[in-house]
């Protein structure tokens, strides 16, 4: 019987060790998790495209198509925004940010504590079944509609990952206003909280696509470094600041 109040989901597990595949499956699903194992990559991703999952835990090193192929495949030509959770043996800090430029949402270095691993697993899904209230969120020409998840800016529409959309909610409700980088950590991980250079790798991912394109940006790191984040739109900002003072001064 599960006792744990929080939610468990349908998990696919793509992972060729065969020992690890075993151990992680019968421990999400004595946890009240559905697992779905594929051994291999090619049925990793059609399984990936064809269901809906909850969460896909995917190995980094599979024998033929590398997990960050497959995570970019997943992204780029499926069009998946399923939370990823990458395991990986390699714990460097640029394999981490590989994986989190590829379009996982975490990383998690081999050997780890099973319960960690479902810790996560479990953060991933209570963000992605979070509700929200079906409000249209503007900051000066970026608008996400929070029901449908639809981003748009200047009238083109936008793809960001599952995180990336997560931080514009967070982001936008609060703006002009500053978030401190602990707070969007929080909100997004819980108590399962990433290594420290995987929030700056989803604003490095989250400025490509909403600020490269266009002239103005409006995603600002506030100083000093890391201390915290704002989305605003400055050049409004100076018009309104300059209306208010000619309307006192007049």
């Amino acid at each position: 019987m599960n006792t744990c109040h929080e939610p468990a989901g349908l998990i696919l597990l793509i992972e060729d060790n065969r020992g690890i595949a075993e151990m992680v499956g019968d421990f999400l699903e004595r946890r009240g998790h559905v697992v779905d194992h594929a051994s291999d990559e090619v049925t990793g991703l059609h399984l990936a495209a064809s269901q809906s999952f909850d969460v896909i835990v995917v190995d980094l090193m599979l024998p033929g198509m590398s997990g960050l192929v497959l995570c970019r495949k997943l992204r780029q030509e499926i069009k998946k925004s399923t939370p990823v959770l990458m395991l990986s043996a390699r714990d460097t800090l640029q394999d981490k940010l590989d994986g989190l430029n590829a379009g996982a949402d975490d990383y998690l270095a081999k050997p780890f504590e099973i319960r960690e691993l479902e810790a996560r697993v479990r953060a991933l899904i209570r963000r992605d079944r979070r509700q929200v209230s079906g409000e249209v969120l503007c900051v000066g020409d970026l608008v996400l509609d929070t029901s449908t998840l639809h981003l748009a800016r200047a009238g083109h529409e936008l793809r960001v990952s599952p995180i990336g959309l997560k931080l514009l909610n967070i982001l936008m409700r609060k703006s002009p206003r500053v978030v401190s980088r602990q707070d969007v950590e929080h909100e997004i991980w819980g108590d399962a909280q990433p290594d420290t250079d995987a929030l700056r790798s989803h604003i490095y991912n989250l400025r490509k696509v909403i600020d490269k394109p266009f002239q103005r940006p409006l995603l600002h790191t506030v100083r000093p470094t890391g201390s915290g984040y704002r989305l605003a739109d400055l050049r409004q900002e100076t018009t309104d600041r300059t209306r208010s003072r000619l309307a006192a001064s007049g």
